[in-house]
């Protein structure tokens, strides 16, 4: 695989950094430290997107004919990568434009098109998914929450937990079971926030204002035109979105740039001639090219056209444990940056906190590779 990067490529990122440069705040990097779900945070990123998007920059990875540019995969990595360098300016947004929007393109119907594609497209939309729930997490197929048709309606009843953006999103992609069906009986709703019958609470966490919610749902009551695809398509649609959404979250990119950051101000410190410092240094940054390497594996066979199956669970446990290694070698080497001595580098700990959780947590990441990349049995052989 050749990963250089064409003339037109880099020119492509050049205009993303000068666009970063010219756009962002002077105190960005302090302000960044509220968090993505933060109010302050979301208020910010519907201004930043909006300008994203008068310079074609918002969803340059969608068709041509819904108001993309056509770009191809490594285009959308590219932006991807230096909005997460940056610190992820878009905040909730990123969702949106990496998965939530080619979702509906793919699955949704005219009038669920022309309904939420234009305002993702405009940078003034924000979702929320409705996937884990108490006792389910990352094991989807265990969920409990029921949606049950009543003429031309579903009565929804169940309960969402730790949904990120809930507090202050205008959607919710949200997953209810309409049979018993372990797989084949999960149904996709677009749901508005506002309906009667959800109540959204915050849970407290460190990672930030905002960030996490449970959701509750008591006869809720929605449309059966807000059902997304057929009943029981979910499977089919979550694992078209899932690809979507870990090709759309290079972290690996924000922490081989706090690296970077750690080992520049440790020189100056004169701390980094220590043998035993510069050999947890290159192995942070060696799990860093791992996961980027393993994140461009994807985005080349994409790229192709084939079909990307579980072996992206790989790639999102190589970007896991490079996130979690270079956020111990700063806490490790340079404590003061938790303390808002160096700003990026907190930023970069308070987003690394949730990177074995977002997505689908580490531990179930580890299932699908040992079950269906690796194909190793359940049970020890005898």
């Amino acid at each position: 695989m050749d990963f250089t990067w064409t003339p037109e490529e880099e020119a492509f990122r050049e205009r993303l950094r000068s666009f970063l440069a010219q756009t962002l705040p002077e105190d960005w990097e302090r302000f960044s430290q509220h968090g993505p779900a933060s109010p302050a945070l979301t208020e910010y990123a519907a201004t930043f997107c909006g300008k994203l998007a008068e310079d074609n920059l918002l969803t340059p990875h969608w068709p041509t004919d819904i108001g993309g540019q056509g770009l191809d995969p490594w285009h959308q990595t590219i932006l991807a990568e230096e909005m997460w360098i940056a610190g992820e300016p878009r905040g909730g947004q990123y969702m949106n434009v990496n998965w939530i929007g080619p979702t509906l393109i793919k699955y949704g119907s005219p009038q669920q098109q022309e309904r939420y594609l234009p305002p993702i497209a405009e940078g003034r939309a924000l979702w929320c998914q409705g996937f884990s729930e108490p006792g389910s997490g990352s094991d989807l197929a265990s969920l409990r929450t029921k949606a049950e048709r009543d003429g031309e309606d579903y009565v929804v009843n169940g309960q969402k937990i730790w949904t990120s953006y809930a507090g202050l999103a205008d959607t919710c992609f949200l997953l209810a079971r309409t049979s018993e069906d372990r797989k084949r009986g999960i149904s996709i709703f677009l749901v508005p926030m506002d309906t009667p019958g959800i109540t959204v609470r915050q849970i407290p966490s460190i990672i930030g204002e905002g960030d996490i919610h449970e959701v509750f749902f008591d006869d809720m009551r929605i449309p059966a035109s807000a059902r997304l695809g057929e009943e029981g398509q979910a499977w089919e649609i979550v694992a078209y979105s899932l690809r979507n959404e870990r090709l759309g979250i290079p972290r690996y990119s924000l922490a081989r740039a706090a690296l970077d950051r750690a080992v520049m101000i440790l020189k100056d410190q004169g701390e980094f001639g220590r043998d035993a410092v510069r050999i947890e240094a290159a192995e942070a940054a060696a799990l860093c090219e791992a996961a980027r390497l393993a994140s461009y594996a994807i985005v080349s066979r994409r790229t192709a056209g084939e079909v990307i199956g579980q072996e992206s669970s790989s790639a999102r446990f190589a970007t896991v444990m490079c996130e979690r290694r270079v956020a111990e070698f700063v806490a490790e080497h340079l404590p003061e940056a938790l303390a808002d001595a160096h700003p990026y580098l907190k930023m970069h700990h308070q987003r690394a906190i949730v990177a074995g959780i977002a997505a689908g947590s580490a531990e179930i990441q580890l299932n699908i590779i040992a079950s269906d990349v690796l194909e190793l049995p359940r049970e020890p052989r005898q």
